[in-house]
């Protein structure tokens, strides 16, 4: 399909489709948009040179990277050129057509197009590589709104499948690329999430003037993340409301989080149950003061239903606070034996939890030392450079040497 040229003299011309880049202070902020800001930022210093046998096949060229968005506040690092597009594709109709059209066109001069949130274009002319970080419309339809379920389900499926690698968060992810869009095994990878350096520990005098900053009490328990059906919160409300009716201590409870959707049936629950007083809704979360909420709080309880790969838990553990989560989807990948694991459906299971934590120091000790450790396993260099491979692995196999 494509012309062999080895030991290229130019640099292979990778394209990074980043248009969900978003930098505003909403949800649309967080998640998703995180592993893009942190990719391009690392991609440019990612080792370029592969095995022996990749440089033979490929060729030794650096790769030169241009990446595709609109967000107007992206300072692009050293070795990375950006393109933003006129349009305002923050709209998701303009943002579709765009993909479709104008990147499929500007495609034919690349090497290699990265859709780094789901999709490519279906006529793009160069090969692709796609990541995946859940499938939660496809496993969970009725959580998403149809224009949004209808769109990611047929255009993830038409971009995998085209694709000549798909990059899978977590191996819970690669799963299910395999089971739900019919993509053959060996053409799916998993390159795990990173945690940035400033999720870290901080000393109790600068945690104790941060909660009198913002006005939290002593003692609470966080949860960090959008408001929306699957994480779940219905059920850690309950949970907790079951805690502290055999409770005799005051430990508040943190959500955290910008609204996604279908989040009425939180605030209600909430009222329902009496806890007004005791729950307490911040909203969302600058990405400068993350790192602050997670070592405010006594216990960091994580209950998504379903997640990709669940960030939130990485950062937790980076930052020393014990964390309780789900032993569901990829969650037990990410905390591994540095959590403690409870059935997210059963809300007895999660209130006993919250209750052995706070009342055992030295389990909660032993919980932040195993989350130190284990954070330290992940970095966004190491996700660039996979990624990298990745990128040389799809070119050696193609042979892309041209344009055409």
């Amino acid at each position: 399909m494509f012309g062999v040229t080895n030991h290229l003299e130019r640099p292979l011309c990778v394209g990074l489709n980043a248009h969900l880049l978003s930098l505003t202070q909403t949800y649309r902020g967080a998640g998703i948009n995180g592993y893009i800001y942190q990719l391009l930022r690392h991609l440019p210093t990612a080792p370029t040179q592969g095995s022996a046998a990749q440089t033979a096949r490929a060729g030794p060229a650096a790769f030169r990277y241009i990446a595709y968005l609109h967000e107007p506040a992206f300072e692009a690092p050293a070795g990375m050129q950006v393109e933003r597009s006129r349009w305002n594709t923050r709209s998701p109709w303009r943002r579709i057509v765009w993909e479709q059209t104008r990147l499929a066109a500007r495609a034919r001069q690349l090497d290699l197009l990265h859709g780094l949130a789901f999709v490519a274009p279906v006529a793009a002319r160069c090969p692709t590589v796609i990541t995946v970080h859940d499938l939660s419309f496809l496993r969970f339809p009725d959580a998403f709104r149809p224009f949004n379920r209808a769109y990611l389900s047929l255009f993830t499926k038409l971009s995998t499948r085209r694709a000549a690698r798909v990059i899978a968060v977590s191996e819970s992810t690669r799963q299910d690329v395999i089971a739900f869009c019919g993509v053959p095994a060996e053409r799916v990878v998993v390159v795990p999430n990173g945690v940035d350096a400033v999720f870290c520990p901080a000393e109790p005098a600068e945690i104790a003037r941060f909660r009198a900053q913002k006005g939290l009490p002593e003692r609470f328990i966080l949860f960090l993340g959008t408001l929306e059906p699957r994480k779940n919160l219905v059920r850690l409300l309950e949970a907790y409301a079951q805690w502290r009716r055999t409770a005799d201590q005051t430990v508040k409870l943190v959500l955290a989080g910008g609204k996604g959707w279908y989040y009425d049936t939180i605030f209600a629950r909430v009222a329902e149950l009496g806890l007004v007083d005791d729950v307490f809704f911040p909203g969302y979360v600058p990405v400068e003061e993350l790192p602050w909420w997670y070592r405010a709080a006594e216990l960091f309880v994580y209950p998504s239903l379903f997640e990709g790969f669940g960030l939130p838990v990485l950062e937790a553990m980076a930052c020393g606070t014990p964390v309780i989560t789900a032993r569901a989807s990829s969650l037990p990948e990410v905390a591994g034996d540095a959590a403690v694991l409870v059935d997210p459906k059963r809300s007895d299971e999660l209130a006993a939890a919250m209750n052995d934590l706070l009342n055992d120091r030295i389990q909660r000790a032993a919980l932040r030392a195993a989350g130190l450790a284990r954070a330290a396993h992940f970095s966004w260099a190491h996700t660039a450079t996979a990624t990298a491979e990745v990128y040389r692995d799809v070119l050696a196999v193609s042979g892309r040497g041209g344009r055409g």
